[in-house]
């Protein structure tokens, strides 16, 4: 299995630079900002985890991808303490999960889980994220107003504070929620499929606002479906079906003997200038 730390210069076409990769990975020290030990979690009698240890390191930039139902959001939700792990256990900083621990932890849910009929603006929505870190809201002052201003502007929500969430596009609307998540001066943020349903303009306006921020030193993990959007932009992958398959750089685990054991089913890898590409195999028609 490849190691984060053992980083070899890069696809010259990927958004993210290695040297940056490998500058921000090595602050590590040897402690993970989060260590799933053998985690276990099951909804009822169905398996969600399995037995499943992973190291998100201090800046890392990582997707975890795999089939609808195969424990993507399960471990997300674990990492927040949303759900209980049935064995193992999960360390943040090397110290056991508690409240505080959170705090530096930010988390971007998915789209269509919202109540795009709240009144709500843009504005207040990304406010909460300052009731999330203090865990209280007493109105925002002239410092909290500057940050929020600066938030906004970094991704290009300036002006649009007034308007109601289900006024912004796609990428708009996921841009509000990772600046919510923003103002809580995370070090982890948590996304659950951030380009899900977003056309190819707007899922390349989200990826440029999480290399920004991954590029100052925020660790970055999402789930996601698109092989290929997550070939070409993201430095690190982890392939998940209820168990661990496999994790490294896409262009390295992305084969077909790891992607048919995640899918259970016939992919086809190309390779093409430094480039890997996956397609699903034709079946044969039915005469």
């Amino acid at each position: 299995m490849a190691n984060p730390h053992d980083h070899r210069p890069g696809d010259p076409h990927s958004l993210h630079p290695s040297d940056a990769e490998e500058r921000l990975w090595h602050k590590a020290a040897g402690v993970p900002l989060v260590d799933l030990a053998q985690i276990s979690s099951h909804y009822g009698a169905t398996v969600a985890l399995e037995n499943v240890s992973l190291k998100i390191w201090p800046g890392q930039f990582m997707a975890l991808v795999g089939p609808n139902g195969g424990g993507k959001t399960t471990l997300l939700r674990t990492i927040l303490g949303m759900v209980p792990a049935s064995s193992g256990k999960v360390l943040l900083r090397g110290r056991p999960l508690t409240r505080s621990a959170l705090d530096r932890i930010g988390y971007v849910p998915q789209l269509e889980t919202i109540d795009w009929n709240f009144p709500i603006t843009v504005e207040e929505v990304i406010s909460m994220g300052f009731f999330v870190k203090n865990r209280w809201f007493g109105g925002i002052g002239e410092k909290e107003k500057r940050k929020l201003d600066n938030v906004m502007e970094r991704l290009n929500l300036g002006g649009l504070g007034k308007r109601h969430i289900r006024e912004l596009s796609g990428g708009q609307q996921q841009a509000v929620f990772i600046g919510r998540a923003l103002l809580g001066d995370p070090e982890l943020i948590l996304l659950d499929e951030p380009a899900s349903g977003l056309d190819i303009r707007s899922r390349d306006d989200v990826i440029h606002f999480l290399h920004e921020i991954n590029h100052q030193g925020v660790a970055v993990v999402l789930t996601a479906h698109d092989l290929n959007w997550v070939a070409a932009h993201l430095p690190w992958a982890v392939c998940i079906n209820h168990r661990l398959i496999a994790e490294g750089r896409p262009n390295e685990i992305f084969n077909a003997e790891v992607l048919r054991e995640a899918y259970s089913g016939e992919l086809v890898v190309f390779h093409q200038d430094g480039m890997v590409m996956i397609g699903e195999r034709p079946h044969a028609p039915h005469i």
